[in-house]
């Protein structure tokens, strides 16, 4: 594996799929033991430079030699193709680069709904993209639909339990849509409750694919049913928390 050398990765130190992915980086020697760095350590020198804005919405890759920087899917196809440049041929190509810039952006837009973190408001520079109302409109629909299609997957037999769901989520978007909230705080509430339904709904997965190799008795459905509707809840009053802690 090559090693790309002088090269830093300033990431979300409070994103979990940051942290992974650039530790994985190094740890498979495709940066060197400098080869990331925490968003938020930025120091003075470094943001005469850097576009700090940019570099809170799309990772930053930074060449401390020459003191440039790229951001985005770019910095991720450079690392890559570093050691694998057929990988980076492929990424560049217009219609693949043009999808993963997109999957990117859908992806670093939203991540603040689909991992939550408090805000350290005693740390000046905060790792937060800017709101983006397509993206998070998207990303809305796309965990409805998902979670519509996999808890109608899961049993149709459930008619009441599935209502009471379905009458439930209705009634808890209405309220946050009447709540006397800025677009933009209506929607990270949407988000963060979107990602919850999806996240319980994804958890549905194992059942559907036994249900499909066994017959399972209708009491086990049931029980893992709520049991999903249980965690579900506990992660919405869980988000709940985080979002009015950094509203405060």
């Amino acid at each position: 594996m090559k090693t790309l050398e002088n090269q830093t990765l300033l990431y979300d130190e409070d994103c979990p799929l940051c942290r992974v992915y650039t530790s994985g980086f190094i740890k498979a020697g495709m940066l060197d033991e400098n080869g990331k760095k925490p968003y938020c350590q930025l120091s003075d020198e470094e943001q005469n430079f850097i576009d700090v804005k940019h570099a809170s919405n799309e990772i930053a890759l930074v060449d401390n030699q020459n003191k440039t920087v790229i951001y985005g899917i770019d910095s991720l196809l450079k690392v890559i193709g570093f050691s694998f440049p057929w990988m980076e041929k492929i990424g560049n190509l217009k219609p693949i680069k043009y999808f993963l810039k997109k999957l990117y952006s859908f992806i670093s837009y939203n991540r603040k709904v689909i991992i939550p973190s408090k805000i350290k408001k005693e740390i000046k520079l905060q790792c937060v993209p800017d709101f983006n109302f397509k993206y998070r409109i998207l990303y809305i629909l796309f965990a409805v639909i998902t979670s519509s299609f996999l808890i109608n997957k899961f049993n149709t037999s459930f008619i009441f339990s599935k209502t009471i769901l379905f009458t439930s989520v209705l009634l808890l978007i209405k309220s946050i849509l009447l709540f006397k909230f800025s677009k933009e705080i209506k929607l990270i509430y949407l988000g963060n409750f979107a990602t919850s339904i999806l996240f319980g709904s994804l958890l549905l997965l194992p059942i559907i694919i036994l249900k499909s190799l066994l017959n399972l008795p209708e009491i086990i459905n049931q029980i893992y049913f709520y049991i999903i509707i249980s965690i579900t809840i506990i992660d919405i009053v869980r988000r709940i928390q985080i979002i009015k802690f950094n509203l405060k």
